[in-house]
């Protein structure tokens, strides 16, 4: 039975048992046990009985240590401090298992008790039990991260764990973090004294500071907490030091930069704007704001903030066409992709692929001039060049978008809008229908006002291109066919297209790992066993605990075992290689392992938990309660990784849960108040998908920026 709670007297004399014990004062020890222990009210006290028996040992009588100290903790088996001190008890007669059960027991009383995860630590680097004391250094770690030796004890586990890079990462991070905390206290030193008596510091005497000092340290302090990820507090400072000086671009071009790192891209447009307007003839800022629209789903407005910049009499979208303005395209691409116009995003895609190619051909002008010019260094340069070109990020992120804009077309195919229409309006009332009618009435004046308006303009783009660059065209490669948006969206054989552009990432990006996870997803749905296996195992050399890679190989196995008709070489080839990565586990045990060796990960526990769903239906509730762990360990908790959750929660990954999707959101919204994706619904055109649509898809815009 649990011990009945000390009064504050009998309380203060136990605390001073404990301070005997750890002055070494053992008679004093057993003087106030015997003051406790003499009143009939606490003759019984556990956690007393134990600190006397702990105290005999320490004079040596060890038997009475050992009967007072099981005589506690039979009489309070719920105590921590019981366990603690037969675990201390057990060490000191070197029985160090037996030490290590009662601490891990003390430790599912009271998980975050400091001294008692200090001592299990101890014993397992004394047991050599590395992968224990591992954990249990990360445990007190999280407890008291400013500590040195917190850190230093983690990085040694890792170092005998041999795994070098990690244990050096670990000290590195430990420098980086102490030299934050000694710059954060110095600045805003700084900051606190000018406020007061316009110095660095209140003890000098020599010449006051002017204004714009508190401004600059001000503009310090938000890049320094926006670094941190302490939103609030940089846009306290940044906010102060645009109201003390209200026309400097860089304050308002921080202040977007802020928003943009917490997921709100509509407020950082809206900021980057307001820099761009306070000179409108700087090109990079009017750029950066662009960028900053586009990564808001705000094409038009990008298009008309770049038209500021581009040749007067023609569009600006095909002017930065004209010009292979690729980070214009790449990032217009992105946004038409988030907003589902998957025709105008694949459009984009193109006309970058064709400036590739374009650059291929040109080479044709410099094989003679060069030989004959002898420039023979430069020339071998650009043959290298041009035999990695489509290795440039710019492509890369072209063809990736393509890839996955084909996949959702081969996944979802785009149907006739009348046959829709039709089968919609029969579930529809009077009243709705009339409304739907009117809706699209006035969206097919609205589209035909547009194509006039394209129609006209590419007319008189054509009039304004230089003969010259035609004729030059038609004679080296023939007249372009033109992209149209709404042929690409509804193409026969979308996999076929998106193996075109998946070709050049195979051939010269192979060291990353999305090239064969896309590749993998393209042969998914074309059937290809071998080729699936192929994708996957270069995947797996490269990066076997990967969270998309985990999903591949889950989903890859169990086709596997779906296809009882696979030719008899194929199945004992994928039965062969399959060994060798699931190691005779079955796909549920698989994924278990999986969760619980990257426990600490959202991304791997969102996976996990997404396979957790596919294997299993019934488990739903479990696998929505893995991927929406929030706890403090959980090392990424940033807008990145729990805006990807709350979109898989949205998508259907995990099936209906709106009533979870929206108690996450709520828990996401606290942790992130700023993000627009966690922001709650004001009405039905802003709703939670729609912000989700609009920010979570766009993950790689959330770090700063490099």
């Amino acid at each position: 039975m649990p011990s009945v709670p000390l009064p504050p007297k009998e309380s203060n004399l136990f605390k001073r048992i404990l301070k005997c014990y750890e002055q070494k004062q053992y008679k004093n020890g057993l003087k106030f046990c015997k003051m406790i222990l003499s009143n009939p009210k606490f003759a019984e006290h556990g956690e007393t009985l134990a600190m006397k028996g702990l105290t005999l040992n320490c004079l040596g009588k060890k038997e009475e240590a050992y009967e007072f100290v099981r005589k506690g903790l039979r009489n309070d088996v719920k105590s921590h401090v019981c366990w603690h001190v037969y675990g201390l008890l057990q060490r000191s007669d070197k029985k160090y298992d037996e030490a290590i059960k009662c601490y891990r027991n003390a430790l599912k009383l009271d998980k975050d008790n400091l001294q008692i995860l200090r001592d299990l630590s101890l014993l397992q680097i004394q047991m050599r039990d590395l992968e224990g004391y591992r954990e249990t250094r990360y445990q007190l770690l999280q407890l008291r991260p400013t500590q040195r030796a917190s850190w230093i004890g983690y990085a040694i586990a890792y170092h005998l764990l041999k795994d070098y890079d990690m244990a050096l990462k670990l000290l590195e991070e430990f420098r980086k973090t102490q030299q934050v905390s000694t710059i954060q206290e110095l600045v805003s030193g700084y900051e606190t004294s000018l406020k007061t008596c316009d110095l660095f510091s209140t003890c000098e005497n020599g010449e006051k500071e002017p204004p714009t000092t508190l401004l600059w340290v001000r503009y310090f302090l938000a890049q320094h907490f926006d670094k941190l990820g302490q939103c609030s507090l940089a846009l306290d400072y940044i906010n102060a030091a645009i109201a003390s000086t209200p026309t400097l671009i860089e304050l308002f071009y921080l202040k977007a930069k802020i928003y943009k790192h917490v997921g709100n891209l509509k407020e950082a447009a809206k900021w980057m704007d307001e820099a761009q307007s306070l000179d409108t003839a700087d090109r990079f800022i009017n750029s950066k704001c662009a960028k900053y629209m586009l990564r808001a789903n705000m094409v038009k407005d990008a298009e008309e903030m770049c038209s500021k910049f581009t040749r007067e009499g023609t569009s600006a979208m095909e002017n930065l066409n004209e010009m292979q303005c690729m980070w214009f395209q790449t990032e217009c691409a992105a946004a038409y992709q988030r907003l589902g116009k998957y025709g105008d995003a694949l459009k984009k895609c193109h006309e970058v692929e064709r400036h590739f190619f374009e650059i291929t051909d040109d080479q044709f002008d410099f094989h003679t001039y060069c030989m004959r010019k002898m420039t023979l260094r430069a020339y071998v340069d650009l043959l290298r060049l041009e035999d990695v070109l489509r290795k440039h990020a710019f492509y890369f992120r072209a063809a990736r978008s393509a890839i996955e804009i084909y996949l959702k077309l081969h996944d979802n195919p785009l149907t006739n809008e009348s046959k829709e229409q039709e089968v919609n309006s029969e579930n529809l009332s009077a009243k709705e229908l009339k409304k739907m009618l009117s809706k699209q009435r006035r969206a097919q004046k609205k589209a035909k006002l547009e194509e006039e308006r394209k129609h006209a303009e590419r007319e008189r783009q054509q009039k304004n291109q230089k003969k010259k660059r035609d004729e030059e065209e038609e004679e080296t490669s023939g007249p372009r066919e033109e992209l149209v948006p709404e042929k690409l969206e509804r193409v026969e054989n979308p996999l076929e297209e998106a193996i075109k552009f998946l070709i050049p990432l195979k051939n010269l990006i192979g060291d990353d790992i999305e090239t064969h996870l896309l590749a993998f997803e393209i042969y998914f749905r074309k059937g290809k066993f071998l080729l699936m296996l192929q994708s996957v195992k270069r995947a797996f050399a490269i990066d076997s605990n990967n969270p998309w890679l985990h999903e591949c190989l889950i989903r890859f196995s169990k086709a596997v075992s779906d296809h009882s008709n696979l030719p008899e070489i194929v199945s004992k080839v994928l039965t062969q290689e399959m060994q060798k990565i699931f190691v005779n586990k079955n796909l549920e045990s698989f994924n278990e392992e999986f969760l619980k060796h990257n426990a600490t990960s959202i991304q791997h526990q969102l996976s996990g938990a997404k396979m957790m769903y596919f294997l299993d239906k019934s488990r739903q509730e479990k696998a929505i309660a893995v991927a929406a762990r929030l706890d403090k360990n959980m090392r990424d908790k940033n807008v990145k990784t729990l805006t990807k959750v709350f979109e898989a929660l949205l998508d259907g990954s995990f099936g209906s849960c709106h009533s979870q999707c929206e108690e996450y959101q709520a828990a996401c919204h606290k942790l992130f108040p700023f993000t627009s994706a966690f922001m709650p619904a004001t009405n039905e055109e802003d709703s939670s998908l729609t912000s989700v649509n609009h920010t979570a898809t766009n993950h790689d815009l959330l770090p700063n920026e490099i």
